[in-house]
Parts: C-alpha cells; sequence; structure tokens
C-alpha cells in the first residue's frame, strides 16, 4: 500500500542531516578496568562494544552545535534562515538559559524561538513532532532540530549495570516545509507513573530524594522492567503510525530505532517482519546516547548511502519519564 496522495497540506521535509561525536572513545576493556564487567558481559546484555565520552570542553551545547553546521551545510542553508531551533535534551548545559538558546547564539541566528524539550530518550521524537507541527500551522518554514547529550556526565562509574549503557553525542536536521513529501505523522506518549523504573532522583524544586540514599546525579533504572515496558509500548505506537497512515508494515523501507539495547531493537524489528538488514543499528558504537541516538543513526544512515530519497522511514524511541513515540516519514 502506499499513503494518500497529498491534498495541499504542508509537510516537513528532512532537507539536511549532520551529526558530531566526542573524541574520546571507551571500549568495553577499558570500561573493565575500572568497574567489575567484561566485553563479553556487556555485549551479550546490550550489544555495545564501545560508547564515546565527552571531554573537558565537549558541552551539550557545543556537541549540538557542531552537528548542527553540519546539517545545515548538507541542507544548504544559512543560519540565518533558521526561524525555529528545538533542542532535545535531559543533559543541558545549564539550567537556564536553555541548550537551544545557547547553540542559536554559536550559531548567530538570533531572533527566532529556541527551546529545549526534555522527554529522556525520546526527546528528538517529541522535538521533531514539535518541530513538525509548527510547519504544519505554518509559524516556521525552516526548522532546525537537535538531539544532544552528555548523559556519562551523570553515570554513577561504580554502578556496572549502568555505566556500561550510555555514550555521549549529538545529531541534528534541518526541517523544511514542503508541498509533496516529508513527515506523514508523529505519535506521542507518556507515562509519568513509572517514573521510579527510570530516573534522575535529583532536581531544584524536589532537590535530593530522601528514599534514595546517596542518590547524586545519575541515572536510576530497574533493566528487566523498562525492558518489558519499552518493547510494548514500541509495538504499539508503530503499528498507530502506520495504522493512521494506511500502511502496511512491509511498505517500510528503513527502521531507525532509539539505539538502547540491541536486544529491544531486535525484537521491534521482529514485530515488523523487518531483517536487520533494513534496520539501523549503531548501538555498538555509540551505546545509549539518549535523545541524541535517533538523529545520530539517521545521519549515519543518509551519508552511507543506506537511506535514500523517496523511501518510508520510520523513527522510534522509548525513555525515562515513561515517554514514547514515533515518526513516519518520507524522507
Amino acid at each position: 500500500m502506499s499513503e494518500p496522495a497529498a491534498t495541499g497540506r504542508i509537510y516537513s521535509r528532512i532537507a539536511g542531516t549532520g551529526s558530531h561525536l566526542p573524541a574520546k572513545v571507551l571500549t568495553n576493556d577499558d570500561l573493565s578496568k575500572i568497574v567489575d564487567t567484561s566485553d563479553e558481559w556487556i555485549r551479550t546484555r546490550t550489544g555495545i562494544r564501545e560508547r564515546h565520552v565527552a571531554g573537558e570542553g565537549e558541552t551539550t551545547s557545543e556537541l549540538g552545535y557542531q552537528a548542527a553546521l553540519k546539517a545545515l551545510q548538507a541542507a544548504g542553508v544559512e543560519a540565518s534562515e533558521i526561524d525555529l531551533i528545538i533542542v532535545g535534551t535531559t543533559t543541558p548545559d545549564l539550567i537556564f538559559p536553555s541548550t537551544a538558546c545557547l547553540i542559536q547564539h554559536k550559531l548567530g541566528a538570533s531572533g527566532c524561538p529556541a527551546f529545549d524539550v526534555n522527554a529522556a530518550c525520546s526527546g528528538f521524537v517529541f522535538a521533531l513532532s514539535t518541530a513538525d507541527q509548527f510547519i504544519r500551522a505554518g509559524t516556521a518554514k525552516t526548522a532546525l532540530v537537535i538531539g544532544s547529550e552528555t548523559l556519562t556526565r551523570m553515570v554513577d562509574w561504580t554502578e556496572r549495570t549502568t555505566c556500561v549503557l550510555f555514550g555521549d553525542g549529538a545529531g541534528a536536521v534541518v526541517l523544511k516545509a514542503d508541498s509533496e513529501t516529508g513527515i506523514l505523522s508523529t505519535h506521542l506518549h507518556a507515562d509519568g507513573g513509572k517514573k521510579e523504573l527510570l530516573w534522575n532522583p535529583v532536581g531544584v524544586s524536589a532537590g535530593f530524594q530522601p528514599d534514595q540514599p546517596n542518590a547524586g546525579v545519575r541515572i536510576l533504572m530497574s533493566g528487566n522492567e523498562v525492558f518489558k515496558h519499552a518493547v510494548k509500548a514500541l509495538d504499539s505506537v508503530v503499528d498507530e503510525a502506520l495504522d493512521a497512515n494506511g500502511l502496511d508494515k512491509h511498505d517500510l523501507d528503513w527502521l531507525i530505532p532509539h539505539q538502547a539495547n540491541l536486544r529491544i531493537i531486535e525484537a521491534t524489528a521482529k514485530r515488523l517482519d523487518m531483517p536487520m538488514e533494513q534496520v539501523i543499528v549503531t548501538v555498538d558504537r555509540h551505546g545509549n546516547t539518549s535523545s541524541g541516538s535517533v538523529p545520530l543513526a539517521l545521519d549515519e544512515a543518509v551519508r552511507s548511502g543506506k537511506v535514500q530519497r523517496g523511501q518510508l522511514l520510520l523513527l522510534e524511541a522509548f525513555g525515562g519519564g515513561f515517554t514514547w513515540g514515533s515518526v513516519l516519514l518520507r524522507y
């Protein structure tokens, strides 16, 4: 099946992609020297072999800025043409101003609205959906959407079940208004009732949570429970996207999932009856970069020549909150 023909609607077309990774690479063998783990233990449970770790000066805004420069160059767009900037992140440089404002200043794109979206690992999908709404409404024509994270700065390096999972990095896309092709639909969900299965117990208003001894700024996760909820939620949101557009799972050309765990990715691909050759996988080299993972994977797929214009892509993510969502688009 194919989606209905355009009927005068405005689409958000991805005009360019970009990404940026910190220079430092931390392998599983490196981790085995600082925590009780091994390459085999990590790979068999997550599929991760290595991850990038931000060094001095490699802030969330700097990673996002570098990714944005590449996306703008790929799109042939000047910073002065941007009329909206949205950054998905759960590790902002500062509480305020937003990371989007910091990147806006670095780009020299002052004047347009710029703000952050915090939906944990679903941040980029939520940000992309938000920008799509602006473009559909006619209030933006050229949007810059970024997912950027420095998760390793909130990792407890003594906790082997979580410190092995995360990495740093950023990805970006430039969206342009188009009358023919682009994002077909987006689907977002959340369930705050599951917050303590995957969370950071530190904040400004609530401060340190008293029931979490030695909490600090770190990631707390009940891995098995998160896995079960993620697989179920992603199955549902994939069906929702296809049903909303009258499409069949076999119409998809590529699945570009959040890169949290290879087993979750494989479970989603199996549900879609998709061979892994049609799934973009970067988790082995990047680890879980939270909101950076989907745009990082997308940029790699585009620049490698795998993803071609006209193909049907499904982007999906699941994160703390819980939050989850999908984006179905014609690239």
